[in-house]
C-alpha cells in the first residue's frame, strides 16, 4: 500500500473560434471541484495558425490537428476520457451564419465530428451569441480577480466580503463587447440578471457585431472608397506617409459589415489603392465616421448605433484587441487618457520609414497602429463614454495569474456548472471527524493554558 495518495487533476479545454484565429486553451482544477473559484489554472494554450473557422482551408485544419495533438499531450493518458472539450464560435461565424447559415452548419458539424473522435469528452460545439460572450467575458475577469468567492482563516471559500466586480471590455477581429455590474434597480435592455453562489448579480452587457477591429478598419476602407472617384490613388490619413497598399475591392466590400456600401459600377476583381498620409487630425475624423454617433444624440444613457447603456461605472479590465494596441503603443496598464492621446498624436504623425524605427511590429500591424489608435480611442471616449476622469480606471491586461483574460474560461465555468446560483460557499478544508478532532485538541489546550495561568498568578501572588 502506498504512502501517498495520488490526487487527479481534472482537465477542460475550450477552443475558442474566433474571427481571427482559433485559441485552444487547457484548464485544470483540483479533484475536488467544491464550488470553489480561484483555483482553476489554464495549463498549456495554442494559437491555431491560419484564419479563423469561418474561413477554414486545408492547411488550417492540418494546424488545428496540429494544436490539438499539443494539447492531448498534455493531458495524462489516465485521465483524457474524463476531459470536457468545448468549442465556442463566436463573431466571425455570426457573420457567416448571417451571411449562408447551410456554409456555417458545414463547417460546425464538421468540426463536431473531429471534436468527437479525439480521446475527451466531447460537450458541445456551437456558435455563442454576443451577449453570452461579453457575459462570459465579465466572469472570466471577476473569476480571475477573486470577486466571487474568498479563502478564510479555516482555507474555506466564502463569499468575498465586500467585493466590487470589475467590468469587462473585449475587443476581437469582427465584434466588441461590454460587461459590467449595473445599479440593482437599473432596467432596459442588454440587463441581465444573473445568481452566482447565491448572489445576484445585474449585469449590463452588449455586443456590436462589425465592430471588432478588423471589420471596422474594413468600413473604414470602404468609407474612403466609396466617396472616391479614383481608385487607383486614395490618400488614407491614417496610413503612415510613405507606405501604400493596393487590395482587391473584394478583400474591403466583400464583407456582410461593409457590402452595403459597395459602388454598384465597380467589381469585386478591381484595385483599390490607398497612399499614406500621417494626418492625425484627419483620421480622427475619418474613424468617428464609420461609428453611428448621432442616433444618440439628445439620448441620455446612450453608447452608439442608438443603444442603450448605462453609465459606466467602477474599475474596467480592457483585453485582447484593447491590451493589444494598447500595448504597442506603450501604454498598457493604467494610464490616463491625456498620455493616450498624446502617444496616439505623435504615431499619426511619423511616416513610415520613421513608424518602423520607433515601433517593432509586424508591418500588418505596424501599418494600421494609427487606425487602431483612433478606433480604440473613439470606441471608449465616444462610444462607451470613458474620459479624463474614469479613464485611470482602465486597466489594460492580457492575463490575470498566468491565466488569459477570455469568454473561454468564463464558458467552460458556466458550461461545466462550477459556478453555481446557489453556493455551499464554506467548505472545510479537512474531513469534519478530523476538524471536531483538532478542534477538541485545541479546546483542551486553550482549557489547560488558562488554568495554568491562573495557578502561576495565585503562585504570584501569594
Amino acid at each position: 500500500m502506498g504512502l501517498f495518495k495520488v490526487v487527479k487533476i481534472p482537465y477542460g479545454i475550450v477552443l475558442d473560434a474566433g474571427s481571427s484565429r482559433t485559441t485552444v486553451y487547457l484548464y485544470q482544477w483540483p479533484a475536488e471541484k467544491e464550488n470553489n473559484t480561484g483555483v482553476v489554472t489554464q495549463t498549456n494554450m495554442c494559437q491555431v495558425k491560419g484564419p479563423g473557422i469561418s474561413e477554414m482551408n486545408k492547411e488550417s485544419w492540418k494546424n488545428l490537428m496540429k494544436c490539438m495533438g499539443i494539447i492531448t499531450e498534455t493531458v495524462p493518458l489516465s485521465q483524457r476520457n474524463s476531459t470536457s472539450i468545448f468549442l465556442g464560435a463566436t463573431a466571425g461565424m455570426r457573420l457567416l451564419h448571417q451571411k449562408n447559415e447551410a456554409a456555417a452548419n458545414i463547417i460546425l458539424v464538421a468540426l463536431q465530428e473531429y471534436l468527437h473522435s479525439l480521446p475527451f469528452d466531447f460537450q458541445n460545439a456551437s456558435i455563442i451569441s454576443g451577449q453570452e460572450e461579453g457575459l462570459y467575458g465579465w466572469i472570466t475577469v471577476n473569476y480571475l480577480m477573486g470577486n466571487f468567492l474568498e479563502k478564510n482563516i479555516w482555507n474555506a471559500w466564502i463569499h468575498a466580503h465586500g467585493a466590487r466586480t470589475q467590468g469587462s471590455l473585449d475587443l476581437g477581429g469582427a465584434s466588441t463587447q461590454i460587461a459590467f455590474a449595473a445599479p440593482d434597480n437599473t432596467r432596459g435592455k442588454d440587463l441581465v440578471q444573473v445568481a452566482l453562489y447565491g448572489y445576484e448579480y445585474n449585469i449590463y452587457t452588449h455586443s456590436f457585431l462589425c465592430y471588432g477591429k478588423n471589420e471596422a478598419e474594413k468600413k473604414v476602407l470602404a468609407e474612403l472608397a466609396k466617396k472616391s472617384s479614383n481608385w487607383s490613388h486614395i490618400n488614407h490619413p491614417c496610413y503612415p506617409a510613405g507606405y501604400n497598399i493596393t487590395m482587391k475591392a473584394s478583400d474591403v466590400f466583400g464583407s456582410e459589415c461593409t457590402k452595403s456600401q459597395a459602388p454598384a459600377q465597380n467589381g469585386p476583381e478591381r484595385n483599390i489603392t490607398f497612399v499614406g498620409q500621417s494626418d492625425p487630425a484627419m483620421c480622427k475624423r475619418l474613424v468617428r465616421r464609420i461609428f453611428d454617433l448621432n442616433s444618440c444624440h439628445g439620448k441620455e444613457n446612450c453608447s452608439f448605433e442608438g443603444v442603450y447603456q448605462p453609465p459606466v461605472t467602477g474599475d474596467f479590465m480592457a483585453y485582447a484587441g484593447f491590451y493589444h494596441t494598447a500595448k504597442a503603443l506603450n501604454v498598457s496598464g493604467s494610464n490616463s487618457l491625456e498620455k493616450f492621446n498624446a502617444t496616439m498624436r505623435s504615431v499619426c504623425s511619423m511616416d513610415w520609414k520613421t513608424l518602423k524605427n520607433s515601433y517593432k511590429l509586424p508591418e500588418v500591424h505596424l501599418k494600421s497602429v494609427c487606425y487602431s489608435a483612433n478606433y480604440v480611442h473613439t470606441l471608449l471616449v465616444d462610444g462607451y463614454k470613458f474620459n479624463s476622469d474614469n479613464w485611470e480606471n482602465l486597466n489594460f491586461k492580457k492575463e490575470i495569474n498566468n491565466t488569459s483574460i477570455a469568454w473561454s474560461l468564463g464558458y467552460m465555468l458556466a458550461q461545466s456548472n462550477m459556478i453555481p446560483a446557489e453556493a455551499k460557499l464554506l467548505k472545510l478544508p479537512i474531513p469534519n471527524i478530523a476538524f471536531a478532532a483538532l478542534l477538541f485538541i485545541l479546546s483542551a489546550l486553550i482549557i489547560i493554558t488558562f488554568m495554568f495561568l491562573i495557578i502561576t498568578l495565585v503562585r504570584f501572588c501569594y
